[in-house]
């Protein structure tokens, strides 16, 4: 004896079959799992990894600094006293974040240690002044410091124009923006390439002095104090240039 199927009704007094709208779901639908959600690719290697941690613990600052602490301190003796206590201040600054890492396991960096702090009130003014103040002002000191340093070779006789170093500090900040949005792989490469030049500099005034203090070239350091005009305006400028050179922890 055939049976009809019987069919189902749904409040508003409709009908459902096979395929209708409204049945109940079939037992072959899964849910999605962890793995079919969306999520970044890992483009990020080790070397690259490395290369933008390198990059941001060495900055513009030990570069651009030098200068200003040896004018602001007037001689060689109290430049080097104040790297000492600069470099001492950052030491614990960053052993005081190393212990903030070990015991809040969150990522968001200075917005996770202040929310498990003070409350999500001070986090969020905090993030938004990381946007609108000191990342844009951090930005706007390396691009002009690099503007300065490219153009450099081409001014040896004369003055830069301040107008040549806005303009190519204006072209670097859109390249890298533009860098930044198109993919991350250049962008890593890019970083790679750049962490490079760094150490490279860096070797190139290290090296050379360590020979010369092999040497014996040490008169620079005779009467270390020798004609120190420091005034007393001047040292918290060369204390926040000395700083600053330290930012990186």
């Amino acid at each position: 004896m055939f049976r009809k199927p019987v069919l189902s009704t749904i409040p508003n007094g409709s009908s459902f079959q096979g395929q209708s709208i409204g049945r109940l779901p079939s037992l072959d639908s899964k849910e999605p799992t962890q793995e079919e959600k969306v999520v970044l690719k890992k483009k990020v290697t080790f070397l690259r990894g490395v290369s933008i941690i390198i990059g941001t613990i060495i900055g513009a600052g030990i570069f651009i600094s030098p200068k200003g602490i040896l004018k602001n301190t007037g001689s060689v003796g109290m430049s080097l006293i104040l790297w000492t206590v600069c470099g001492i201040l950052s030491l614990f600054g960053a052993l005081c974040y190393a212990e903030l890492g070990t015991c809040i396991k969150k990522s968001g960096g200075h917005y996770a240690y202040i929310l498990e702090a003070f409350g999500p009130l001070p986090a969020f003014v905090r993030v938004w002044v990381e946007l609108l103040i000191i990342r844009p002002a951090a930005t706007a000191v390396i691009s002009l410091a690099f503007g300065r340093y490219i153009l450099e070779p081409f001014f040896i006789q004369c003055e830069i124009p301040d107008l040549a170093i806005k303009l190519i500090t204006a072209v670097g900040i859109t390249v890298v923006m533009v860098l930044n949005s198109m993919s991350v792989s250049w962008s890593a490469r890019i970083q790679i390439f750049l962490t490079f030049c760094k150490l490279v500099a860096i070797l190139i005034i290290i090296v050379p002095g360590v020979m010369q203090l092999i040497k014996g070239e040490t008169q620079h350091f005779k009467d270390a104090f020798a004609g120190n005009d420091a005034s007393v305006m001047g040292l918290p400028l060369a204390f926040y240039s000395g700083m600053y050179a330290y930012s990186g922890w």
